[in-house]
């Protein structure tokens, strides 16, 4: 369980990495339309650590938010991978069980594997 943590610790840190610079900007704008999303119910959180689209979306700049957000918790995840020897799949998993889980708001929509789309 401690190496679960650490791993996602790890994960959480280097989020912040990727959001310093000229990126920080693009993550910022991204971050606020998938806020917005999961607060509409349009976007949730899966147990994989990477976000999903509750609903097909309307708006292509939603599915290009989200593919951006993912596509940087990606390759978070292969870096604590990396470093911890466990699989992107574990790093992940063991992000969403330790830090996104908490982060999920009442009325936001999380999703198992395999399962549908809960509200909490």
């Amino acid at each position: 369980m401690h190496r679960r943590k650490f791993i996602a610790l790890g994960a959480v840190a280097a989020v912040a990495t990727l959001a310093a610079g000229s990126a920080l900007a693009d993550a910022a704008q991204a971050k606020a339309v998938v806020d917005a999303a999961k607060a509409a119910g349009l976007a949730g959180e899966q147990t994989d650590g990477i976000l999903g689209l509750v609903k097909p979306p309307s708006d292509p700049g939603l599915k290009a938010a989200v593919d951006e957000i993912n596509a940087g918790r990606a390759q978070v995840y292969r870096e604590a991978a990396a470093r911890n020897g466990v699989t992107p799949e574990a790093a992940g998993a063991s992000a969403f069980e330790n830090v996104i889980r908490a982060r999920i708001k009442p009325g936001e929509y999380y999703r198992t594997p395999g399962g549908p789309w809960t509200r909490k």
